[in-house]
């Protein structure tokens, strides 16, 4: 086994999914509260939500999570006797700002992960944080629109000064932004947006896309300001998109649809716009506020490595009458050389090493599995017990495609966390 010797294993969560005590020790409202579970769930996400406050009429899985935030400590004890070496988690933003504007941080939850920070130590696992995890409090989209205003790279700034100074020595492992281009899938979600009818939706998503990496930039320059050992890493939804057929035409679309995935990264890693992505803008109209201090600010401040999440590959045709399946939240064509999941994620193993190796070749940066799972709709025997064997296979054979990255085709990894390793809130379905 060729695995790096401080190789990161452990498991990974979010905030929102877990830690529950929405309304405890000073913390505001933010968007993931306000999504509910059931079937006007999604709407929510898109951005088509009626309204930003809760109602009686629905149930909003997140408020409640798993209450992490009284349970941590066994919580952590459980995963240090697994022998984790890492566990990825996620702030609250409005647990530290409870309205994401305010003046002054919330002490009481400064102190709270700063609790958690320490018991992860006491146990040899080393936290991986993740400093925006869906979640945007929901006074900066009432009052300012969410991420497509350029206030908010502001107000993220004085959020992550605040988190780098406190965590100094606690914390060396930061991610940006979760899954920063499900901007383009789950608006609401990814970048607090609302649409008014009749919006260009499509504009709004890449203006506040630029305004996220601008602030991931900002971020990463911080953060190795305030302590050069911090690394931070970018974070993409990934899994790479085959052809249907061999046809040109196939081709094309594939390739397309891994560049709305890559561009985010493209800009992370590389440090500037790909041309693909201007003559986007430029053919549909999409005007962003670019300036000469973003490209500067973007250019010298690359991330130090790249993580991502994968549960399955992806398929394209240029046949819109070819089969799909939607995976929860995307949409792909049907592989059928693939099985799928219950939730209609397919199942390939060997297109977490494809990946790997085209995001390896991509950015020649060290790469970070921070999600990897399978969702199931899980049956306990007659004690209660879950044999899963099907998640043990694929968990497996995931690991195995790994290690052969590694070994075979010398990809650079720094470490691997399971999604999620403890009862979590679904962020797609609730």
């Amino acid at each position: 086994m060729s695995l790096p010797e401080n190789f990161l294993w452990g498991g990974a969560t979010a905030a929102n999914q877990c830690e529950g005590a929405y309304n405890v020790d000073g913390r505001g409202l933010a968007n993931v509260d306000i999504c509910p579970a059931g079937k006007d769930r999604f709407k929510v996400l898109l951005g088509h939500g009626e309204t930003l406050e809760p109602d009686t009429e629905h149930i909003y899985p997140a408020m409640e999570g798993i209450d992490f935030y009284h349970h941590y400590k066994e919580d952590i004890a459980l995963l240090g006797e697994m022998g984790f070496k890492t566990f990825r988690l996620s702030i609250a933003w409005s647990r530290i700002f409870p309205n994401g504007d305010d003046a002054e941080p919330n002490e009481a939850g400064l102190q709270f992960y700063e609790n958690v920070f320490k018991e992860c130590h006491k146990y040899g696992i080393e936290p991986l944080v993740t400093i925006t995890h869906f979640d945007c409090p929901i006074h900066l989209t009432k009052e300012y629109g969410g991420w497509k205003n350029r206030k908010l790279i502001e107000f993220y700034k004085k959020l992550v000064t605040v988190l780098f100074t406190r965590y100094k020595g606690l914390v060396k492992y930061w991610l940006t932004f979760n899954e920063i281009n499900m901007i383009l899938h789950i608006p609401f979600m990814g970048a607090g947006l609302v649409f008014k009818e009749g919006e260009n939706e499509t504009q709004a998503k890449y203006l506040a896309a630029h305004h996220e990496l601008v602030a991931s930039a900002e971020a990463t320059r911080i953060a190795h300001e305030i302590d050069p050992e911090n690394k931070v890493g970018c974070m993409l939804a990934a899994g790479q998109t085959y052809p249907y057929s061999c046809a040109p035409e196939d081709v094309w679309k594939a390739m397309g649809k891994d560049r709305e995935n890559y561009f985010f990264i493209d800009v992370q890693a590389r440090g500037e716009y790909p041309a693909y992505a201007k003559k986007f803008f430029e053919r549909e109209g999409i005007q962003l506020d670019i300036t000469e201090e973003d490209e500067k600010l973007l250019k010298e401040n690359t991330v130090d490595f790249v993580s991502f999440s994968y549960y399955s590959s992806r398929c394209a045709s240029a046949d819109a009458s070819v089969d799909t399946t939607d995976g929860n939240v995307f949409a792909t064509v049907k592989n059928p050389y693939l099985k799928a999941s219950e939730w209609g994620w397919q199942i390939d193993p060997l297109g977490l090493r494809i990946t790997m190796n085209a995001l390896y070749d991509r950015y020649q940066k060290p790469l970070f599995i921070v999600e990897n799972g399978l969702g199931a709709v899980d049956q306990p025997d007659e004690n209660g017990y879950v044999e899963d064997d099907y998640r043990i296979e694929y968990l497996k054979a995931h690991i195995l495609a790994m290690m052969d990255a590694v070994e075979i085709d010398g990809v650079e990894i720094m470490g691997y966390t399971s999604w999620g390793c403890i009862d979590l809130v679904s962020a797609s379905t609730g």
